[in-house]
């Protein structure tokens, strides 16, 4: 009888240890369920970027066919470190207003595109470290240059739908009426066709086109809130996230971001613009 016991409560050591050793794998379907978004991204070998085709000198497309600009050398960079070889990256031409939208719908894996970082969109995705600021600035024809944001009461200002200007403008001036167009193309194009009286876009953008158009000037170089530039994440990409707040920072700290203005924006810029106007940016808190 003794001899029966001690081979029963063998047996229960054996199961209970058993059981123990497998404890952890019961816990493993919960850690599925964490995001992965930077593995997968290395999995797949390939970072798709979404930017703006129309948007020199940030991004375009040059005359060989080629995506060019700030934002593209910047995601080079960025794909360079994540995946050892910048001709990794895939570049998706997106417009102002479909850049959430692709996140959204995982047809980008990151935004880089003038995405100016607002408490509105970042309901809506993950922006990182910033690596570029700038408030909205008003082009219009040296003929006839807006100098006082009341010049435009009753008349035409040109933005892009889904823009920082856009948002701007509807809210806090209604007197002002938008023409909104989709591409900066068409959106310039009116302008230079007597459509509108001025157009907004970002100072970055504002002052790089003027310097290109010199029948055209930047009037305001500043109006509404100072944003900062930030690539931008699917909500909840949380490791992404993590790496890519990670990245900008060394970057910025590094003197590569400025390296970046130098070769894409000083040229279009030239001396008579600050650089730290536009790379001065604060870590986010």
């Amino acid at each position: 009888m003794n001899h029966v016991i001690k081979i029963t409560g063998s047996v229960l050591v054996s199961l209970l240890l058993t059981a123990c050793q497998k404890a952890p794998d019961t816990a493993s379907p919960a850690s599925s369920t964490e995001d992965q978004s930077l593995e997968q991204v290395k999995k797949n070998g390939v970072l798709r970027v979404a930017v703006f085709a129309d948007n020199p000198p940030f991004g375009y497309i040059d005359s060989a066919g080629k995506n060019q600009g700030f934002d593209i050398a910047l995601a080079k960079q960025v794909t360079q470190d994540l995946l050892g070889d910048e001709s990794k990256v895939e570049f998706v031409v997106t417009e102002a207003a479909n850049r959430v939208e692709f996140l959204k719908s995982n047809k980008v894996d990151v935004v880089f595109a003038s995405f100016s970082v607002t408490p509105e969109r970042q309901q809506v995705v993950d922006f990182a470290e910033p690596y570029l600021k700038a408030a909205l600035g008003i082009a219009s024809p040296k003929s006839h240059e807006i100098t006082d944001i009341n010049q435009l009461n009753g008349k035409t200002l040109i933005v892009n739908k889904g823009s920082s200007s856009d948002s701007y403008f509807s809210k806090n001036y209604p007197k002002i009426k938008l023409l909104k167009f989709e591409q900066n193309t068409d959106a310039f194009n009116a302008l230079k066709d007597g459509r509108g009286d001025a157009i907004s876009q970002d100072s970055t953008y504002a002052l790089a086109w003027a310097a290109q158009n010199p029948q055209f000037t930047v009037g305001i170089q500043k109006i509404g809130n100072e944003d900062f530039i930030a690539p931008a994440v699917k909500k909840g990409n949380s490791q992404l996230l993590h790496w890519l707040n990670h990245e900008i920072i060394q970057l910025r700290d590094s003197g590569k971001i400025k390296a970046i203005y130098n070769q894409t924006l000083q040229p279009i810029y030239g001396k008579a613009v600050d650089a730290s106007i536009f790379l001065d940016v604060q870590p986010k808190k």
